[in-house]
């Protein structure tokens, strides 16, 4: 069981857009509609995967998986971003914003995992096409699926116990409207190391999958340039690129965010 202490007791205070709450309300409707169709998309995806039989393999079932993974995120970070443009009601209890952060880091590397699983799946069918029906068969795929929900629990659960450690004393208020780990360990008011070494774990795994998804990528390259007919070449590559610009999509942000975080961390002091 995590300990407790009783500065955790006292909420947090979300962050809005700085400067802008008069906005709030104008900003509620994009806001609101990027939701919607991040909702609606993935699952059309989840509905379209299901009912189809002919969609019933390995590739499919990565993106099912991705689909989820992108649904669970949009909605652990939906109910507070929408409470504060609407309402302006930024406080969080300590145990909602732990659950919170739990669930917008368990999604994040989940998607990670996925975009991992599939672009193993992309080298299988390139690389290894005769053996690929053969080592990706349902069964292989479910339990890579269970595996990724494993892996992703088991990280992410000695995180937020060690977060339950510490105590709160300084200003309570995010940087966000909603909790995210790097976030939350500033405002504590004691020797954070153990935490910040940790979380700098969590993320060295996250690189490791994206350099695992780049040698990936180089080596379906390599075989894709050996094919001798241009259209075979076409179609090998035609089925990578989406996942290489789900990549693209998932990764870049995540960087962009980290160096933000970094650098204002710098700012701020230890």
């Amino acid at each position: 069981m995590c300990p407790r202490n009783s500065s955790q007791a006292l909420p947090f205070l979300l962050a809005g857009l700085p400067g802008m709450a008069r906005f709030h309300p104008w900003v509620l409707l994009p806001f609101g509609l990027l939701y919607l169709v991040a909702v609606l998309g993935n699952g059309t995806i989840l509905l379209v995967v299901r009912v189809h039989r002919q969609l019933h393999q390995p590739m499919y079932y990565f993106l099912l998986m991705l689909a989820t993974t992108d649904l669970g995120l949009t909605l652990s970070t939906l109910p507070t971003v929408l409470r504060v443009l609407w309402s302006g009601a930024m406080e969080i209890s300590f145990p909602a914003c732990l659950i919170q952060m739990f669930c917008i880091h368990v999604f994040s590397f989940m998607e990670s995992s996925v975009l991992l699983a599939m672009a193993f799946d992309r080298y299988m069918a390139i690389c290894c096409p005769l053996r690929y029906s053969s080592i990706l068969t349902g069964a292989r795929v479910a339990q890579i699926g269970l595996g990724i929900i494993c892996r992703c629990t088991l990280l992410l659960l000695p995180l937020i116990c060690l977060l339950t450690r510490l105590p709160f004393c300084r200003s309570r208020v995010l940087s966000h409207p909603y909790c995210l780990h790097q976030d939350v360990i500033r405002l504590a008011c004691t020797d954070a190391t153990l935490n910040s070494v940790y979380g700098l774990t969590l993320v060295l795994v996250v690189i490791l999958d994206s350099v695992l998804i780049v040698l990936s990528y180089v080596v379906i390259v390599r075989t894709v340039l050996g094919i001798t007919s241009r259209e075979e070449q076409a179609k090998a590559l035609n089925t990578c690129v989406s996942h290489f610009c789900a990549v693209l999509i998932f990764y870049l942000p995540l960087a962009g965010l980290s160096i933000i975080h970094r650098e204002e961390h710098l700012r701020v002091g230890p």
